[in-house]
């Protein structure tokens, strides 16, 4: 089966029941969308489907068909980190650093969506993705950060 992960297509050879964490996991060695709890409530594994957070856990092969997979490892251009990227180390979010690909991606789909959120909308937006380290003040405030970012960038 041909996926496109990143920008580039990949012939995998998983069964269509797997899910698509482990595929790219295991399969194409990208390592940063993390296995947390296998069930799709914490957010860990989040990638973006069509520019749509997903949980990778929770989404078979067979489910994703044509659509353009990006993970965190592909969400940086080669010659800058994105803007949330960017503003999570501003800010200084990550602790334990487990939740945070998960947590960047979900701020990216929102953004995409809502490009100027509330409060409000970013706590809704991200509710599904958990931090044990607490440290839901910081991505508010990363995610206004690079909602300016974004603003400014042609």
């Amino acid at each position: 089966m041909q996926i496109t992960v990143n920008g580039t297509s990949h012939e995998v050879t998983a069964a269509p029941d797997t899910p698509l964490l482990w595929v790219l996991r295991d399969e194409l060695n990208l390592t940063g969308s993390k296995y947390g709890c296998g069930v799709g409530v914490c957010g860990a594994c989040s990638v973006l489907l069509d520019g749509l957070a997903a949980r990778s856990c929770q989404t078979l092969l067979a489910d994703v068909g044509e659509a353009q997979i990006i993970t965190i490892e592909g969400l940086a251009s080669p010659d800058a980190l994105h803007a949330v990227q960017q503003a999570w180390l501003q800010h200084q979010v990550a602790q334990c650093g487990y939740c945070q690909s998960g947590q960047i991606i979900q701020a990216v789909a929102l953004l995409k969506e809502i490009p100027q959120p509330t409060d409000a909308e970013i706590d809704t937006a991200m509710a599904g993705n958990l931090c044990r380290c607490g440290t839901y003040p910081r991505i508010r405030a990363a995610i206004h950060d690079a909602a300016l970012r974004l603003a400014v960038t042609p």
